[in-house]
């Protein structure tokens, strides 16, 4: 069998990672050893309870105010000396954190063959989002097996130049991971979210953390969430707020103390996807949620300038609206008045994933190490 690191060091790394470690202890080709750098620490912890993992190997690099120098750093070097020892076959990584970019770097170092899942994706602005943008470009400069969760993204890797027998179009893992959570029994143990589900007003959750968001920008989306709930008074907003001191400045300036908004601490993954079945609206500057959400029925406003998942606004299941208070209150002003526009969202098929997403990225890797066959391609029309 073929040692295979599976790297991750995020909550939402770990989140889409689960069902691949998964399928690896599952699968007749591959011994799974997980390394988590832990560059966040609480939150990545809660879903490796969540999905029963224990990592081989804890690097806990989180310190902090820890800069990306500090991050980059530290989990280059960890994981440079894991490989060493480990001599793994194949390496996996995922996504756009720094956690991913230095997992990659190490394994090329040392001459490891790289898999990236969630390979593909694309904004073509370094900087928006930062850094994850420039993090998956270097990172698929790297890579020698491309996880594409669609065809467009198979489609920017081929204009990039990638050989196309080195890419698999595999649906993203996060739905594997959405689905599994989905079906799970539960009930919410705070007072303030038992009083939230059991209540008839609509709700609409947000979450916000972008460093391009930071200031000025989160402000604007405040004031206009203010303005839909006066408009609306028959809905209300849940807002679990990031750890960031930036951005809970700015939720406490503007929304502090305010009638039907709940603010909680970041919430463990279970809770948050029962949030979400509950939600009528889904605002965030997220990536995976443009992802999860619509997998429940959930529009999502992208509360961003640029998306790297641009295959979400031209299936309708998100609308790109940005930080601009006047934008973001006349689009959920408008979601939450016509009937008609909102189910034309709600309605519209989820192009990211099946719930196979993880099968066919392992045995998409199995096929690359010459072990198997190649897997099926995903595609939103298979049904």
């Amino acid at each position: 069998m073929k040692k295979v690191c599976v790297v991750f060091g995020t909550r939402p790394e770990a989140i889409k990672m689960a069902p691949v470690v998964k399928e690896l202890e599952r699968s007749p080709w591959f011994m799974p050893r997980v390394v988590v750098t832990a560059q966040h620490r609480e939150m990545l912890d809660q879903v490796l309870d969540l999905f029963s993992i224990t990592p081989h190997h804890d690097l806990n690099i989180m310190r902090s105010e820890q800069t990306l120098f500090d991050i980059t750093a530290r989990a280059l070097t960890g994981l440079g000396a894991v490989f060493a020892s480990e001599s793994p076959d194949a390496v996996l990584v995922h996504g756009d954190t720094s956690t991913t970019f230095a997992g990659s770097l190490a394994a090329y170092y040392l001459q490891i063959p790289v898999g990236h899942i969630e390979a593909g994706l694309r904004t073509r602005n370094k900087f928006s989002p930062f850094p994850e943008e420039m993090n998956r470009h270097l990172t698929g400069v790297l890579t020698d097996v491309h996880l594409a969760p669609t065809a467009g993204a198979r489609a920017n890797l081929l204009s990039e130049g990638i050989d196309p027998s080195r890419i698999y179009v595999t649906g993203n893992t996060v739905i594997d991971a959405l689905l599994d959570t989905a079906a799970r029994p539960f009930q919410f143990a705070d007072p303030n979210l038992t009083r939230v589900d059991e209540t008839d007003c609509r709700m609409l959750l947000v979450t916000t953390h972008r460093r391009e968001n930071l200031g000025a920008p989160l402000a604007g989306v405040y004031r206009a969430l203010k303005r839909i709930l006066d408009r609306h008074p028959n809905t209300l907003v849940v807002f679990p707020v990031h750890k960031n001191p930036a951005v809970r400045r700015v939720v406490e300036d503007e929304l502090g103390g305010r009638e039907r908004v709940v603010l909680t601490e970041p919430l463990p993954y279970l809770e948050f996807v029962n949030l979400m079945k509950r939600a009528s609206l889904v605002l965030t500057d997220s990536g995976g949620l443009q992802e999860e959400a619509p997998s429940l029925g959930k529009p999502v406003l992208v509360l961003r300038n640029t998306t790297e998942r641009p295959e979400a606004v031209d299936a309708g299941t998100v609308r790109l609206v940005g930080t601009d208070e006047g934008a973001v209150f006349e689009t959920a002003d408008e979601l939450l008045s016509d009937p008609v526009a909102y189910r034309r969202m709600a309605e519209a098929v989820n192009p990211y994933g099946d719930g196979r997403g993880a099968r066919r990225s392992v045995r998409g890797l199995a096929h690359y190490l010459g072990l198997a066959t190649a897997p099926d391609e995903f595609s939103p029309d298979q049904g």
